[in-house]
């Protein structure tokens, strides 16, 4: 996206990248987040998917094994210079960085159809667990190098361990031995330069045999390292010297070893820092609330339920109410026009959709409802604000000229431009005029644009244009109060008697100062208020009443459903007893041949009456099956019936096409220039001014005028 630095500040773009860098490990992840800037649409796609998954991670029980980190760029650069070694902690910060590509690329396998995007990355990786073995061969779990690292070394450090505990033996002797002479002063013993010395009166410094290390500051005494020590403790120090020689040589070899795996630690290093990048836009969108919106290839932007993010975050600290909005720009509407009074939430509605789009293509995730759209574009552009500029000694309206005059050099069809206050600055009818005549241009050249506006002729504009549409900041008439809801479809009223009533300006002058304007403006401005109030009732109506009929539908379809499970059972209930019944009625005949046969009744005749039972169930059982068929044959027939009701249906469209075709053709006879006409299902009654080839009508109210499609009107 090509957008200027001046329009990014205006959106407030660094204040929000500002919001996301705390979340980072690293500093240089933050100083990169800081810099981000709007990508093409299949890299930005890409990381949104990414910190989408990230995002879910922190929803469920599969944490994500990322955790701080340490950058090895210096480190990386270092190795790489001939016989250069490295120090202990850049081994450590080298295998931790290891580890972590270990840990993640176990990690995302498990979970693929969770992370996978992220499995994607990470699985590219080529992981060497040799940089690790050859570490740890070197290092303990404390970082310190092993003694059995070469045999030089764990001899020296048998040699040192051995001089130190010779050390300590020997000083522990000669101070037992003095202790029972007055040659110590009081403190008995001190330490010079990391040895162990003893505390001799000056007065007797000659009689103890050993190295002179120092005197006390007032010169009473005398540090003395006794003669049985000295010789130990210059072995020591040479044993030390070679050990540091050792390590030396040791960490030099290893640093050697592990620049052959510069290029895979350079990977590693480069996706850590890309996947800290998605970890803070993930933390970040979880604080906001940001999602993953549909992206669309096609030119629809739907934002519902849209939040300002920083405005957003501002009001959570402060415990504030913030207002969503809802808008729609598409091909076929892709130009909006915001009117009503001044701080009723206009200007943040464009700095809204400006931050969102930009976050979107910087795949950032946005703050809107689940149902929400958008698609990219390839520049945006803004003029929102007060922009006088004092070194060039420019004017706020030439500055504003200056930088619309650049918005009319670039702007095309793949532009979002954002006007606040449009034409604004100089005379308000040249003004006006100007405005409309960049409004003409940017709609032929097909940008998407929303801007806001306080000229009537604008809106009424916009109104003529068929893609292009009117949208108000809702404003409460009785409270003069502000509503922050934006309504589309409907111009708005600036509220300027009203509100300058409610600002206790004198109602002498307020009545002065409505003689002065025509009367026609006047009219037109309360005839929107009238309409924009009505809509807003008529809405909020259809949406009750749409609320009221879903929830009787669901209430009737439960109904039906409780009432066809009820007559299942009974049914069920029914066909269980006449079983039951004829089971018993079966067992009590077998009774009666039982008993007959015990009192004598001949084998014969009892077998004779059992056969006659058996054929009965047989005819019973044949008729329960002619009874099935009969019921499928009266299913068949329902069927048959519903397929002649569709017919019927299809005929009576048919008839309602013909008299729809019908009603234009008389509509053809009667639509002419001053026939009095209304709107269906309306009572305001006007005349015909003009009609247009696209069956638009212009219809004079009086006070107003407006247009509307000639199947909207019927005659008077």
């Amino acid at each position: 996206m090509h957008i200027q630095k001046e329009d990014l500040n205006e959106l407030e773009f660094p204040e929000l990248l500002a919001e996301i860098s705390p979340f980072a490990f690293s500093k240089k992840t933050a100083a990169k987040i800081a810099a981000i800037r709007p990508f093409d649409i299949d890299e930005a796609e890409l990381s949104l998917k990414k910190v989408a998954e990230y995002l879910s991670s922190f929803e469920s029980d599969n944490a994500i094994p990322f955790s701080e980190f340490e950058d090895i760029d210096a480190e990386l650069k270092l190795m790489l210079i001939e016989n250069f070694r490295l120090d202990s902690a850049a081994f450590l910060k080298i295998k931790s960085l290891t580890e972590q590509i270990a840990r993640l690329q176990k990690f995302y396998p498990a979970y693929e159809h969770l992370f996978l995007h992220l499995n994607n990355d990470v699985k590219d990786l080529e992981y060497r667990k040799e940089i690790i073995d050859k570490i740890d061969k070197v290092f303990n779990r404390f970082g310190e190098v092993k003694s059995d690292s070469s045999p030089v070394l764990k001899t020296l450090r048998a040699d040192i361990s051995h001089a130190k505990k010779t050390i300590q033996e020997n000083f522990n002797r000669a101070l037992t031995a003095l202790s029972s002479t007055d040659f110590l002063d009081d403190i008995r013993e001190s330490i010079v330069d990391d040895q162990r010395v003893l505390a001799v009166k000056s007065g007797y410094k000659k009689r103890v045999p050993g190295r002179v290390l120092g005197l006390s500051k007032t010169g009473s005494i005398t540090y003395i390292q006794p003669e049985s020590v000295v010789k130990h403790q210059f072995k020591l120090r040479e044993d030390i010297e070679e050990e540091k020689k050792e390590v030396d040589k040791i960490l030099r070899k290893l640093t050697f070893e592990i620049s052959e795996f510069q290029p895979q630690l350079y990977s590693y290093q480069k996706y850590i820092f890309d996947l800290d990048v998605t970890r803070a836009k993930a933390k970040f969108a979880e604080k906001i609330g940001g999602i993953l919106p549909k992206i669309n290839r096609h030119r629809t932007m739907r934002l519902v339920n849209a939040f300002h993010p920083l405005l957003l975050i501002r009001n959570q600290v402060e415990k504030k109410k913030i207002f969503p909005q809802t808008l729609t720009l598409t091909e076929q509407n892709r130009i909006l026009c915001i009117s009503g009074p001044n701080a009723g939430g206009k200007s943040i509605t464009l700095k809204t959709v400006g931050l969102l789009q930009l976050m979107i293509q910087s795949g950032i995730l946005v703050p809107v409802h689940p149902r929400s759209e958008m698609f990219f574009f390839d520049k945006l552009m803004t003029d929102i604000g007060d922009n006088q500029s004092i070194e060039n000694h420019l004017s706020t309206y030439s500055s504003r000229l200056k930088k619309m005059s650049k918005i009319i050099r670039e702007a095309d069809a793949k532009t979002l431009l954002l006007i606040d206050e449009f034409g604004t600055g100089s005379d308000p009818e040249l003004g006006g005029a100007l405005a409309e005549a960049f409004l003409e241009f940017f709609y032929d050249k097909k940008s998407f644009s929303i801007i806001t506006t306080h000229y009537t002729n604008i809106k009424l504009v916009i109104e003529q244009l068929p893609n292009a549409q009117n949208a108000a900041m809702l404003f409460d008439e009785h409270s003069l109060e502000p509503l922050y809801k934006l309504e589309v479809g409907q111009a708005g009223s600036s509220f300027t008697f009203e509100v300058a009533e409610k600002n206790k300006i004198p109602k002498f002058i307020i009545e002065s100062a409505k003689k002065k304007v025509e009367h026609d403006i006047i009219n037109l401005d309360k005839t929107i208020v009238k309409l924009q109030q009505e809509k807003f009732e008529v809405e909020k109506l259809k949406t009750d009443l749409t609320e009221k009929r879903d929830s009787t539908q669901n209430k009737k379809e439960n109904l039906e459903k409780l009432n066809e499970q009820l007559e299942q059972k009974l049914f069920n209930f029914q066909k269980l007893y006449e079983d039951e019944h004829r089971k018993l009625q079966f067992g009590n005949k077998i009774e009666t041949f039982i008993d007959s046969y015990v009192k004598g009744k001949s084998r014969k005749l009892v077998v004779a009456d059992f056969v006659k039972i058996l054929e009965q169930e047989k005819f019973r059982k044949l008729g329960a099956d002619k009874d099935e068929n009969k019921k499928l044959q009266i299913v068949k027939r329902k069927i048959t019936q519903q397929l002649k009701k569709v017919d019927v249906r299809e005929k009576i469209v048919e008839t309602n096409e013909k008299l729809e075709d019908k009603r234009q053709k008389e509509r053809a006879v009667w639509m002419k220039v001053g026939q009095r006409v209304r709107i269906k299902g309306s009572a305001s009654v006007g005349t015909i001014d003009n009609i247009e080839k696209n069956g638009k009508v212009s219809v004079n109210y009086g006070s107003f005028k407006t247009q509307i499609s000639g199947d909207e009107l019927e005659r008077i």
